[in-house]
């Protein structure tokens, strides 16, 4: 068996984790991770000892690199593409055409929301994503509520094998970060949100969320880890709002498992999420989560005892919750929270079943 998985490596956020995770614990000889874009993707790649191809573009509209991927699965006995994300999605369809492949996606987002805020063109591309996203032979949906998705597309629900992220808790944490290195104090309440600057994070409500709660509690901060195409406007935001000294955009960070140690809370205001690493991230470090309810978080989050679920009024709740937070920091309560979050999330989702549930599909269609 030899399995090329194939993203475009722009990726920086859940997706690049949860590729580089996967490839980490399978076999090295039978997986090839192939790239579009040189980058952090990649630099993380070989640094991890995955073996790696970049067949670069001279734009992501060069479609003459499906010249090199054709020749390149023909070359090396590919027998099984595993395609991530809209763009290694659409050259699936067209490798499937001219190769033997058997062609298998993962679907880490709700494909309706992949181009939001992108105009015209935005709507071309969810046009082109929704009809190429029925051609796989088979796919991995990150949640149930996905599997659902893809069933009401039309996918036969034999065709999906529901998986769930996990990650390793035992790894070491990384503890080389302290509060006075970024100029908090041991007195601020901590929100951290680590989400790629896009639409579909809506970076913009947990921004006028903290805007409202600073007016009785001032001792709140929040830190948003992440980079993107909305950087310009966030910050103009933020300016415009007067609370530089409340907000810090720290952009993208390599160390950004130093921060959940340093927040009181994670905070995740999606509109859309498939099942957010980010939460078991915090998990590990026993940082209690307020989150809009996308994705997995509702088998992350079985009942209020494990964390905080925004399910009505978004911004009014996310307000309340985070007073309810501060209060609960008080007496020691949010800290139990966390440890009780985390007890449950190391159980139900580690490394191990999610890397063999996607082997024993790939042995599956390799008789």
């Amino acid at each position: 068996m030899k399995v090329l998985h194939l993203n475009a490596g722009n990726e920086t956020g859940g997706g690049m984790v949860h590729i580089l995770s996967l490839l980490k614990e399978l076999k090295r000889e039978e997986f090839v991770l192939g790239l579009l874009e040189k980058g952090v993707f990649e630099e993380k790649a070989r640094a991890a000892g995955i073996v790696t191809k970049t067949f670069e573009q001279s734009s992501r509209y060069d479609l003459s690199v499906l010249f090199q991927i054709i020749s390149f699965i023909k070359r090396e006995k590919i027998n099984i593409l595993h395609t991530h994300g809209a763009r290694a999605n659409l050259y699936g369809y067209f490798l499937k055409k001219f190769t033997s492949v058997t062609w298998m996606t993962t679907v880490h987002s709700d494909p309706r929301n992949d181009f939001l805020g992108r105009g015209i063109k935005g709507r071309l591309f969810t046009t082109l994503n929704l009809s190429v996203l029925k051609k796989p032979d088979h796919y991995f949906a990150i949640s149930k509520r996905f599997t659902d998705m893809m069933v009401e597309f039309g996918v036969n629900p034999k065709d999906i094998t529901t998986i769930f992220n996990g990650i390793d808790f035992n790894a070491p944490l990384n503890t080389g970060l302290c509060r006075e290195d970024i100029t908090l104090s041991t007195n601020d309440f901590v929100l951290l949100m680590v989400a790629r600057l896009d639409p579909v994070k809506r970076h913009e409500l947990a921004i006028e969320a903290v805007e409202e709660v600073i007016k009785v509690h001032p001792e709140i901060k929040l830190l948003l880890v992440g980079d993107g195409p909305l950087k310009p406007e966030i910050q103009n935001l933020i300016q415009q709002k007067g609370l530089e000294q409340s907000i810090q955009l720290l952009g993208h960070r390599d160390d950004v498992d130093a921060f959940y140690n340093l927040a009181d809370i994670t905070l995740l205001t999606s509109q859309t999420e498939s099942f957010p690493l980010v939460l078991l991230e915090s998990a590990r470090t026993n940082t209690p989560v307020i989150t809009t309810d996308v994705g997995g978080v509702r088998d992350m989050i079985p009942d209020p005892s494990y964390g905080f679920i925004v399910h009505g009024n978004e911004k009014a709740e996310i307000v309340s919750l985070i007073v309810q937070a501060i209060e609960m920091k008080k007496d020691g309560q949010l800290k139990n929270m966390g440890k009780t979050f985390r007890g449950y999330v190391s159980q139900h989702y580690s490394l191990q079943s999610f890397v063999d549930s996607i082997y024993r599909t790939y042995k599956r269609f390799n008789k």
